[in-house]
């Protein structure tokens, strides 16, 4: 009995002496908003005690477009866009709650109808009354939302390989489209949504995993740079957004429904990287047949962020739509 004792007790003694080798604390705050937060940055607060991270670009009078990240990303993906657009539009991007630095909803509301209050709230304090919006992935999904809750206030729709409607999946033996799980394809979805091991993701979350994890989501492995690797590993390790993360994730997928998506009546542009493993171009085509007034782009060899790994070819797109858009009306 001693010997069983004991080697229960050396046991527990190496599980606690390989969490501590191997755990990945939070990053500091400070030191986040230092790195990430700097000039064009601010810090704006809205309801429920939530302080927004965003930026603000462009001439105040333009035209303002307001893009939206996705899952485990942040304002800084659409940098490559801003780059452009700053010069004619207004372009507004926040880290939304549990993601950036922006960090956890004190109130760990991460349900849909939250996250389009806050788009509401973003845009009541810089004095947005019309505006265009953009996602990718689930910022496609709020963005579509809030056009549902909001259509008063939308001029456009963008929507990058965003989710929202129904996940489909092509079999080339079936006529029709299935639903399909919207982990499959990337090893970090997959683990935050496996019980048991994704309670070890608030304390151990290497590097590699977070690597591997972007390099999976893309085609154009440039993308998923020392650097890029760096600040979504850095900033899933602010503090609380890993727990947000779990949080989010140990939710179902709760799309929206075709009716209210066929009920979108806004102009609606819509680019989607050929290769998306996450969400398959086949949800990009059945979000155009159910949209009344869309505009499908499809970019071969491109993977879930063609804003990111096609910068030329979606700005190529996106500009021209852009300025028929906001086009003054000549009649």
């Amino acid at each position: 009995m001693k010997w069983v004792l004991r080697g229960l007790l050396a046991l527990l003694a190496l599980l606690v002496i390989a969490f501590l080798i191997f755990r990945t604390p939070d990053t500091d705050a400070a030191e986040m908003r230092a790195k990430y937060g700097g000039p064009p940055s601010q810090f704006v607060a809205i309801a429920d005690g939530v302080t927004v991270h965003l930026r603000d670009e462009g001439p105040k009078g333009a035209p303002a477009i307001m893009l939206l990240h996705g899952s485990n990303a942040d304002l800084h993906t659409w940098e490559p866009w801003v780059q452009a657009l700053r010069q004619d539009y207004r372009v507004i991007r926040f880290d939304q709650v549990g993601h950036g630095l922006t960090g956890p909803d004190p109130a760990h509301d991460y349900s849909r109808a939250n996250y389009v209050a806050d788009i509401a709230e973003v845009a009541d304090a810089l004095g947005l009354d019309t505006f265009i919006l953009g996602g990718n992935s689930m910022g496609g999904k709020h963005a579509l939302a809030f056009a549902v809750a909001h259509p008063e206030r939308i001029a456009g729709l963008v929507l990058v390989d965003g989710s929202g409607g129904p996940m489909l999946d092509r079999d080339e033996d079936k006529a029709e489209p299935e639903e399909k799980d919207s982990s499959s394809g990337n090893i970090g979805f997959r683990i935050a949504q496996t019980p048991g091991i994704n309670l070890l993701v608030e304390q151990i979350t290497p590097r590699s995993l977070i690597a591997q994890s972007l390099e999976q989501s893309v085609s154009v492995k440039s993308v998923a740079s020392e650097a890029a690797v760096d600040r979504y590993w850095e900033l899933l390790r602010y503090p609380g957004n890993r727990r947000a993360t779990l949080k989010r994730f140990s939710q179902p997928y709760d799309p929206l429904t075709e009716a209210e998506i066929a009920g979108i009546t806004v102009p609606t542009l819509i680019l989607w990287g050929e290769e998306d493993r996450l969400i398959p171009v086949e949800a990009g085509r059945w979000l155009d047949q159910a949209m009344p007034d869309s505009t499908l782009v499809v970019y071969p060899a491109i993977g879930h962020l063609p804003q990111e790994e096609a910068v030329d070819a979606t700005l190529g797109d996106l500009v021209p739509w852009l300025e028929r858009l906001t086009a003054p009306d000549t009649e």
